[in-house]
């Protein structure tokens, strides 16, 4: 790799989007992968889809061999601004909205659910000694 590396704005890269002019960035550095679509493993898709984003983590995800990562420093072509790369977007669950059962309510069937086998027992247990002491 060189040292003088040519720094590329996000933008810049995400241009080379196609199968004849295919850019990547892994772990800030830019790859031109062109000549490699065609090779790949994963297919040409997998570096397509790649193309106009950070692809670090499906880099990373699939757990590429040392061999892989010595393959890429021949298409090393610089480095990205990581200033102009765009905000991940963050999960954000929806809210829940306010239960609508208090706790009183829920701590009842909770009994219920104790209570209720016992009864069933104590019945079945009282049907049992009665049917005997005919």
């Amino acid at each position: 790799m060189a040292r003088d590396s040519k720094v590329f704005a996000f933008d810049e890269v995400a241009k080379h989007n196609h199968k004849k002019d295919c850019w990547i960035i892994i772990s800030g550095k830019v790859y031109n992968v062109t000549e490699f679509l065609e090779e790949h493993p994963g297919g040409d898709e997998v570096l397509l889809l790649a193309a106009e984003k950070d692809a670090t983590d499906d880099f990373e995800d699939v757990g590429h061999s040392d061999t892989a990562r010595e393959m890429m420093e021949k298409y090393y072509v610089g480095k990205v601004d990581v200033s102009t790369l765009p905000e991940k977007p963050s999960y954000k669950p929806p809210p829940q909205p306010p239960s609508q059962s208090n706790q009183s309510s829920g701590g009842s069937v909770k009994i219920l659910q104790f209570l209720l086998p016992l009864l069933i027992l104590a019945i079945a247990f009282a049907l049992h000694f009665y049917g005997k002491s005919k």
